[in-house]
């Protein structure tokens, strides 16, 4: 099986094998960080990272990644650039992509909130510059999905009820009670990262609840994407405006604020609304309180976290915490699709 060449847009592009020969090769990348023989899976080649958003981790963890795979991390914003925008003439996706496809072993895209005039267009732009590129597109997060996010976060779950950091039982995810609440807060995050939480966890066979206040609902295409992968491992799937019995037996919580599905209006994302009404909801919060009601429950989180208002700083530094293996864990699975997809090194 090789994944030299293959996309990342979402994990469920990819086959269930070709996400465990990904984490089981980040999880031997992390046990020898830096080890001679990853130091030039990819030596000499440039990843293209194009960033229509600012960020910490995505940024700092793919340029290690290339560096540690002996490689190099290009990092760019369309302001560099004269691409063509639906205000402004210039250069076409086509012409981008074949031109850095030339320069670059890979492309990495990071669109998503304020930088698209409507929910839909960071996942269809990507999908351009796919249809051109002739190396892998990874997504680094869009609109609708945020996959090196996701395998983070189904690595530390798994890390977690398996032997430890570096040796993790993705067996044990089975059955397990997976709960995604909404939380009130100042951020309007896209859905990019829960999307990808909730696709993984129905896949790797958890139970799936959303608790969330009526009118943010997630996109109903990937709702019936969780279904179909819950029915296949004849696992629960269900949703809830409960904020407070939503927390009962869960084995891992996720919470986290995001925006409604009315965020953009007249092709402007209307943040500051969203953060006015969002404020509104401070019940919904995760709190020492609710994780009582547990299974002796991890509490997970992609990050940055809206300390204080999506959870409190108790559940976010306790000993059940998982948030700063999920960022670690970045860099190792997107070490393990760098090399996979970029380096020849594993062809079969």
């Amino acid at each position: 099986m090789s994944l030299f060449g293959k996309n990342l847009i979402c994990t469920q592009d990819w086959s269930i094998d070709e996400l465990l020969l990904a984490l089981n090769l980040a999880v031997k990348m992390k046990k020898s960080r830096f080890h001679s023989e990853w130091k030039t899976l990819l030596d000499s080649k440039t990843f293209i990272m194009l960033f229509y958003n600012h960020s910490l981790r995505t940024r700092i963890s793919f340029e290690a990644a290339m560096l540690e795979l002996g490689g190099h991390a290009q990092f760019i914003m369309p302001p560099m650039l004269r691409l063509q925008t639906n205000t402004e003439a210039g250069e076409t996706v086509q012409d981008a992509a074949r031109v850095m496809s030339r320069y670059a072993a890979g492309i990495g895209i990071r669109i998503a909130e304020a930088a698209i005039p409507y929910y839909g267009a960071g996942n269809n732009l990507m999908a351009d510059y796919v249809k051109w590129a002739d190396v892998p597109v990874i997504n680094m997060a869009n609109d609708y999905y945020h996959p090196c996010q996701g395998l983070a976060d189904i690595l530390s779950w798994a890390e977690r009820y398996g032997n430890g950091l570096c040796s993790p039982n993705f067996e044990s995810l089975k059955n397990k009670n997976f709960l995604l609440t909404w939380a009130h807060g100042g951020m309007a995050r896209t859905w990019g990262s829960v999307h990808e939480a909730l696709l993984l966890a129905s896949r790797f066979g958890m139970n799936v609840t959303i608790a969330r206040p009526d009118g943010y609902d997630l996109d109903p295409q990937v709702y019936q994407t969780i279904a179909k992968n819950c029915q296949m491992h004849d696992t629960a799937f269900t949703t809830t405006n409960n904020h407070l019995n939503c927390y009962e037996n869960a084995h891992v919580v996720y919470s986290r604020n995001w925006m409604s599905p009315h965020a953009y209006k007249d092709n402007v994302f209307q943040k500051e609304a969203e953060i006015k009404f969002a404020m509104e909801k401070k019940e919904w919060i995760t709190t020492a309180e609710k994780m009582k009601k547990t299974d002796n429950a991890i509490f997970t989180h992609c990050m940055p976290i809206d300390r204080g208002f999506e959870v409190t700083d108790e559940v976010a530094n306790s000993d059940r915490s998982v948030i700063y293996d999920v960022a670690e864990n970045r860099l190792h699975v997107q070490k393990a699709v760098l090399a996979l997809s970029m380096s020849q090194r594993f062809l079969d």
